[in-house]
């Protein structure tokens, strides 16, 4: 056997010789150091720079790697061109780099958070990948903090692993609580339920229970927000760019600011001095562009807390809790579903709350998305029902008042196309 071991930190070095010096007790093993960086040796070795050393096609690769952007005109991203990976992390241009250079059937198996499996900017790894590798077996850590309660860890980690060149078959999904794997459990999924055959944006689902979810099955749930007129945007209004024109309270001549802090499931609480956010903004003509006219809508908040039990929470915005204000300011971090930057229908509104705080969608959602953000990308590439059947879902919301968790739950099942 021989192994390359790459090793930035020369300060670590020495251990890692005596690490590899353990097993050649046999004069059967050889270990070489490289103490320089695996992107420039990989790339150089796959372009076939000749002041470089060849490096030998791998059969397996074992992955930790670091995880760090990579800036669009840095040395890294260009190297990375020179060889077709277009990738937006180190981990993920680690993981390139060890498909690219592994030989046919070569194993690749690497620790690394799960933001590759959705948004925009890992699409073309997703699809790097997805054309030269078949995806065996991922494996989810289900908490965060007990996992790695060494790091500030803000989404799910997942083990990967890859068959260089491989016929794409099920894939198996296993599960643990955290890294002792006592309460491990396995299940196997055919290859469609990881990547829908109709996503064009190719997101990795990591379905965690044999069973489909009712968001899969339901044949009313089949319909994109582009479908039923609706536009879902982040909120426009950034603070530190407005701070001069931000007030703590209302007063003449503003308009109401709402921040993810000012909604509960209850509704919205507006003003909040407890809060230490601003209340209200200037309404002028500096700030009018980063405003909407005062009405109906529905807001999801972009990111939860890392062992909050719901990834999405929806709430609706009630013109009457704000008086005869003409406009409302929507903080950077909620979503805002809208019709061309104006409100919704209040049965509408209500019954896209309703839909998105089932427990369903937020179990629909997990299986995409491990991050403690919810991005407007994300939510438009969802399915939901028709615009009648929110319509319907919102005059029901309406007529129960407060509602439950088991009462939307079973509201759910109940939707027909």
């Amino acid at each position: 056997m021989e192994v390359d071991a790459f090793e930035l930190d020369h300060a670590l070095v020495g251990y890692l010789s005596q690490t590899l010096d353990k097993y050649n007790h046999r004069g059967d093993f050889v270990g070489n150091i490289y103490e320089e960086d695996f992107i420039h040796a990989a790339v150089d070795s796959l372009s076939g720079n000749l002041f470089s050393k060849p490096l030998e096609r791998y059969t397996h690769a074992i992955l930790n790697p670091p995880y760090k952007k990579i800036n669009s005109n840095s040395a890294h991203r260009l190297a990375l061109r020179r060889v077709g990976i277009e990738t937006v992390n180190l981990y993920s241009a680690f993981v390139a780099l060890a498909v690219a250079r592994a030989a046919p059937g070569g194993q690749i198996v690497a620790i690394i958070p799960r933001s590759f499996c959705n948004g925009p900017y890992y699409r073309p790894f997703r699809d790097f990948i997805l054309e030269r590798a078949a995806i065996c077996h991922m494996h989810l850590f289900d908490s965060r903090s007990k996992a790695f309660k060494d790091d500030e860890v803000l989404q799910e980690n997942i083990i990967i692993r890859l068959a260089q060149g491989g016929q794409q078959g099920p894939v198996r999904v296993s599960t643990s609580t955290d890294d002792s794997f006592t309460d491990l459990a396995t299940h196997e999924h055919p290859f469609d339920r990881i990547v829908f055959p109709d996503d064009p944006e190719r997101f990795i689902h990591v379905p965690t229970s044999p069973e489909q979810n009712a968001i899969d099955l339901s044949p009313a749930i089949r319909y994109t927000l582009a479908d039923l007129g609706i536009k879902v945007s982040t909120g426009p209004v950034v603070d530190f760019r407005l701070r001069a024109h931000l007030r703590d309270m209302p007063g003449p001549g503003t308009v109401p600011l709402l921040y993810p802090g000012h909604f509960s499931s209850s509704g919205a609480t507006w003003p909040s001095e407890g809060m230490k956010k601003p209340n209200a903004v200037v309404f002028s003509s500096d700030t009018e562009k980063w405003l909407y006219p005062n009405g109906f809508y529905c807001v999801v908040r972009r990111f939860s807390s890392k062992e909050e039990k719901r990834r999405i929470s929806a709430s609706v915005v009630e013109p009457g809790a704000f008086g005869a204000a003409p406009m409302l300011g929507f903080e950077n971090h909620l979503n805002v579903f809208h019709e061309n930057k104006h409100g919704l229908p209040e049965s509408l509104a209500r019954g896209l709350a309703v839909f998105l705080n089932t427990t369903a969608v937020d179990e629909h959602f997990r299986c995409f998305s491990g991050h403690t953000q919810v991005n407007a990308t994300d939510i438009k590439l969802m399915k939901f029902p028709s615009r009648d059947a929110l319509i319907q879902l919102g005059m029901w919301a309406i007529q129960q008042g407060a509602l439950t968790q088991d009462q939307i739950d079973t509201k759910l099942g109940t939707l027909t196309e």
